[in-house]
């Protein structure tokens, strides 16, 4: 029998092991495949690096600091600021903050009017004078609902196109405190991908477990209190059992958690081309309703995502009705376009759909759920306990490895409070 058995192996059930092993509790994580990462993860194709969709590390994340060390991540800062078609044109939109000269250039550019850059100015000033826990505490709506007194042509043009891709829906239902809280990280952070891929970031959360703790290829048939039975028939006890599987597979292992929550969906295309004059890495939006949410130059922040020297694209598209909204050839188009680049010579590198790519977090949404379901007798951590990001991610797993912990200790101690319900 072990102390703790975490059933899936994503970022959030490594970070509650991680907390369990700096805590001197020994935990066992099964994950059903072939890697650590669950929903973060890369492959090599061709030489590419490609990324399961396009993700990126926002170095604002507090949960991030606390889980590794960003040097360890070798991290490739993206440029910070956008560029936006609006009307066939291209406007770019750089952060205030990332030259002494970019106050001057954004308030120079034409991606929104005059007015429309007052009111942004504002929402961000706002935004960042607000602590996170003030934020929290905001009555919730949907970013629509919340929007709704800015100016028409901003939200239409910056704020959809841009929010769209980190959501993955252009309906604003989503929660008015998340967006919010994430407009901040985006304010005071970097966007940056590690120079070897996303899954750098679930390997350096593994290597800090003991070896033999991470237990791959062993998906699980049924959750009990004590112990986890696996689809070959094994059956493993342990004193307390978290589920951190993704937010659709949880339900069925714990029917206690109910409905499981919509799907938000992306397909990203990747294409390889030869370096064209003017190239960058500035994330691109589009706001004149091509159906590609965002692309960017991948390479040009991260070198090494390439064998070859030629240019790596990831190019996002939002789904309707579990399918992509275009296909691969529009996609290339609509890039180049957005790049200044031509696109004769693009090769499609590799296409990811991914129907399942975040739960929803249509308003009014609970920013915190119970770590501890009484009912089940069982842990549960993961993007859809707390937020749909590797922030939230890493905050549940180790929120819930700190509530196990409690809930040891107090079994060791006959009469202790038992507070491992938070």
């Amino acid at each position: 029998m072990v102390p703790v058995l975490v059933v899936g192996g994503g970022l959030a059930g490594l970070a509650c092991a991680t907390r369990l092993h700096r805590e001197g509790v020994a935990a066992l994580v099964v994950e059903a495949g072939d890697r650590v990462g669950g929903r973060v993860r890369s492959d090599v194709v061709d030489g590419f690096t490609v990324d399961r969709g396009f993700q990126v590390i926002n170095t604002a994340y507090p949960a991030l600091r606390r889980a590794v060390r960003l040097r360890d991540l070798d991290l490739r800062p993206l440029p910070s600021g956008i560029r936006v078609r609006r009307g066939g044109r291209l406007h770019d939109l750089p952060h205030p903050a990332s030259s002494p000269t970019a106050p001057l250039r954004a308030l120079a550019s034409s991606a929104t009017g005059l007015r429309g850059k007052a009111a942004l100015a504002r929402y961000a000033g706002s935004v960042l004078a607000t602590d996170a826990g003030r934020l929290k505490q905001r009555r919730d709506v949907t970013a629509g609902e919340a929007w709704a007194t800015l100016p028409t042509g901003l939200v239409r043009d910056v704020l959809v196109p841009f929010v769209s891709g980190v959501v993955l829906e252009d309906e604003l239902t989503t929660s008015r405190v998340f967006t919010d809280l994430m407009m901040r990280m985006f304010a005071t952070g970097r966007s940056a991908v590690p120079s070897t891929g996303m899954q750098a970031l679930p390997h350096a959360l593994a290597r800090q477990l003991p070896p033999g703790s991470v237990r791959l290829d062993s998906p699980v048939a049924e959750v009990r209190a004590d112990r986890v039975t696996l689809a070959d028939g094994t059956t493993l006890e342990a004193r307390a059992v978290v589920v951190a599987t993704d937010p659709w597979t949880a339900p069925s292992l714990v029917p206690a958690l109910g409905t499981a929550p919509q799907p938000r969906g992306v397909t990203t295309f990747w294409f390889a081309a030869r370096p064209w004059q003017g190239l960058d890495g500035t994330l691109a939006v589009d706001a004149d309703g091509s159906g590609v949410t965002n692309s960017v130059v991948l390479t040009a922040s991260a070198p090494s995502y390439s064998n070859d020297g030629r240019a790596l694209v990831a190019t996002s598209v939002l789904h309707t009705d579990g399918r992509a909204r275009v296909d691969a050839a529009t996609a290339r188009r609509t890039a180049a376009t957005l790049h200044h680049a031509p696109d004769d010579d693009w090769d499609l590198v590799a296409t990811h759909d991914v129907p399942f790519a975040l739960p929803s977090m249509t308003a009014p949404h609970p920013l915190r759920r119970p770590a501890y379901l009484p009912g089940a007798g069982v842990w549960v951590a993961g993007d859809h306990r707390d937020t749909s990001s590797i922030q939230g991610a890493l905050v549940s797993g180790d929120r819930v490895g700190r509530s196990v912990l409690r809930r040891l200790a107090t079994a060791s101690r006959p009469g202790a409070p038992d507070r491992s319900s938070r």
